[in-house]
């Protein structure tokens, strides 16, 4: 009876070593997992971080286009008024010449 049970305490004790053992075995493969995730992560990020990027700088070109546009559109409206109102100063310098160089021959005899 005495072998019986010490061949059951071998057995399980055998068992036991097996289980430790094969614990042992899965703590390295989630260690390796966890390695692998960790690298899969960081390219992940990477490759997001990139396209980000593109996005961002095309969003960017997009509002900078879209500002150049209107200061443009805003510079030539700005020169269309600027030469009306210089065709106008020169219609009335043309229109009242004679007038404003009587007054200054005028201006000038009296003193």
């Amino acid at each position: 009876m005495a072998d019986v049970a010490e061949s059951k305490v071998t057995g399980i004790i055998k068992s036991l070593n097996g289980l430790e053992d094969d614990l042992d075995s899965l703590t390295g493969k989630v260690g390796d997992m966890k390695k692998q995730l960790n690298v899969k992560t960081l390219s992940e990020i990477d490759t997001l971080l990139e396209k980000t990027r593109e996005m961002a700088t095309k969003e960017s070109e997009v509002m900078i286009n879209a500002a150049k546009e209107k200061a443009n559109s805003e510079s030539a409206k700005i020169a269309q008024d600027g030469d009306s109102k210089l065709a106008e100063i020169e219609s009335n310098v043309n229109a009242n010449f004679d007038d404003m160089v009587k007054h200054v021959v005028s201006t000038i005899l009296k003193a």
